[in-house]
């Protein structure tokens, strides 16, 4: 019973730390602007370098990665559990997605999703961030490079032999085409 309720308040910690919009935070600080205001209207890295520049962005970037990464390796050293990393990477992810302290909003989970992978699976998040870093050069879309990063994950976590976290990736392909769906109609329309 005592790991049961410890381990749930792990849960809502991570979610908690997820949760912590610093691309509001760093664009408030650095420029004074809200991001949900302009371009994108989220928190994330890419709204917050649209309208704040390329450093602040690269720090939200950073900070939103962070939110992946930390929650993670903590949970690493707790417990090998695959369904226990599972869902402390999906608890950090959809924090950062539907933040508490911002009204069930926030960015779109890619920063996020790679220092969720970086920690568990990096081989594989390697290989999807350089066809990302390709598809965006090519098209000059983030949007579409990081739907090939979440699209290419389950593949080559297939392709490395990681299939603990097969489930994990295929769930965070969901929620990142989900937060993507209004960039996708505006792709498909040209």
């Amino acid at each position: 019973m005592n790991g049961l309720i410890a381990g749930i308040g792990w849960l809502l910690v991570t979610y908690l730390i997820g949760s912590i919009p610093f691309g509001l935070i760093v664009a408030k600080g650095c420029k004074g602007i809200d991001p949900r205001l302009w371009g994108s209207r989220n928190t994330g890295a890419t709204n917050v370098a649209r309208t704040c520049g390329t450093g602040p962005g690269l720090l939200t970037f950073g900070l939103d990665m962070a939110k992946g990464f930390l929650p993670m390796l903590l949970a690493m050293g707790w417990s090998t559990s695959a369904a226990f990393l599972t869902v402390t990477g999906l608890a950090a992810l959809l924090g950062h997605m539907y933040s508490v302290f911002l009204n069930r909003t926030g960015g779109k989970g890619v920063a996020t999703t790679i220092g969720i992978f970086l920690a568990v699976a990096p081989t594989p998040l390697f290989w999807s961030v350089i066809l990302c870093l390709v598809m965006i050069a090519v098209t000059k879309f983030v949007s579409i490079g990081s739907l090939t990063l979440v699209a290419t994950l389950p593949i080559f976590i297939l392709i490395f032999g990681q299939f603990s976290y097969l489930i994990l990736s295929l769930i965070v392909m969901a929620l990142v085409f989900s937060k993507h769906k209004d960039n996708i109609l505006r792709l498909i329309r040209g």
